[in-house]
C-alpha cells in the first residue's frame, strides 16, 4: 500500500498526523542532509504505525518534501489516530 506523506524537516517539535487513510503529516528535528531527514522520517513513521522501520520503503521524492512510501497491505485498514500524536 503506498501513502504520501509532507516532510517537514529541522522542527522544533516531532510529531505524525494522519490527514487521511494515506496522506501523513511527518514532523522531524532532523536536517535534511545526507537523508538523515528521510530516516528520521521512516523511523517516525515506523514508531506511529507500530511497524519496523525495515517494513517501510521509500518510492519517491528523496529529496522533496512530498515523498510516497509503500507501507504493508496489512496496514490498509489503519485506524485514524487523534489529529496528532507525539513521538518524543
Amino acid at each position: 500500500m503506498k501513502i504520501t506523506v509532507q516532510a517537514k524537516p529541522k522542527k522544533k517539535k516531532e510529531f505524525v498526523e494522519q490527514v487521511t487513510a494515506d496522506y501523513f503529516l511527518v514532523s522531524v528535528k532532523a536536517p535534511p542532509v545526507d537523508g538523515r531527514a528521510n530516516e528520521a522520517v521512516i523511523k517516525a513513521l515506523a514508531k506511529y504505525l507500530n511497524i519496523s522501520p525495515s517494513e517501510i520503503d521509500l518510492v519517491s521524492g528523496h529529496t522533496a518534501k512530498m515523498k510516497t512510501f509503500e507501507i504493508p497491505d496489512r496496514l490498509k485498514d489503519f485506524e485514524i489516530l487523534p489529529k496528532q500524536k507525539k513521538l518524543f
